[in-house]
């Protein structure tokens, strides 16, 4: 499912990926855990083909199969919008649209059907508990239900994997369980892979693996 190797990133002069290897099954719920600076997002960023990691000898990102750092940038965007959903620890909605307008958007840029998409929308919103809230604006709902309609938003092109960046990390206690409970319940239900960055020790570890980075490496396997 995700396969990458010697995945080196630089800043100016700071080495912030040191030659990561790893490789997530399609199905499982991995978590990426460690310090401050230890490159948990840098990682994320170039799994989730956001950033692109240095050209090495041997460096190789495969998603589904694919090598996408072959991909030329319309090919990637294109990949990335049908095969990969993220959820930010910003919810990142925009606000002048509704709840069902804003899960909407990223399949109207791949070009699907206005009526198919927002019936495949409503359907995610109920399922998420939001059946009531379609019609709100951001500013009109909670933070638990943002980030739910962020993550119907992430699902509406029935992405392969989700990429998630300290997902619970702006919601309460009991906001942020019913999320962690959430992923478990959609990859049981529609068996997609999850990559979760998080400080939440209790949610690590709930994970099917976790991974420590320590100093621009995976130090566990």
């Amino acid at each position: 499912m995700i396969t990458a190797k010697n995945i080196h990133k630089y800043y100016d002069n700071l080495h912030v990926l040191k030659g990561v290897d790893l490789h997530i099954k399609q199905g499982e719920i991995v978590s990426i855990v460690g310090a401050s600076g230890a490159g948990k997002t840098t990682l994320l960023q170039i799994l989730g083909t956001l950033d692109i990691p240095e050209k090495k000898d041997n460096t190789s990102l495969e998603l589904n199969n694919q090598n996408v750092l072959l991909m030329k940038d319309k090919a990637l965007s294109k990949f990335r919008n049908k095969h990969l959903g993220f959820i930010f620890q910003f919810h990142q909605l925009l606000p002048e649209f509704t709840a069902l307008e804003n899960v909407c958007i990223p399949a109207f840029i791949a070009g699907n059907d206005k009526t198919i998409t927002e019936k495949e929308a409503m359907k995610l919103l109920d399922y998420l508990g939001l059946s009531d809230r379609i019609h709100h604006k951001p500013n009109e709902l909670s933070g638990g239900e943002q980030q739910r309609v962020s993550v119907a938003r992430a699902l509406i092109n029935k992405p392969n994997v989700i990429f998630a960046d300290e997902p619970s990390g702006n919601l309460d206690t009991a906001s942020a369980e019913n999320l962690h409970q959430l992923f478990f319940k959609l990859r049981d239900e529609f068996g997609q892979t999850f990559v979760i960055v998080t400080h939440n020790e209790v949610f690590a570890n709930m994970a099917d693996r976790k991974l420590v980075m320590v100093d621009g490496l995976i130090s566990n396997k």
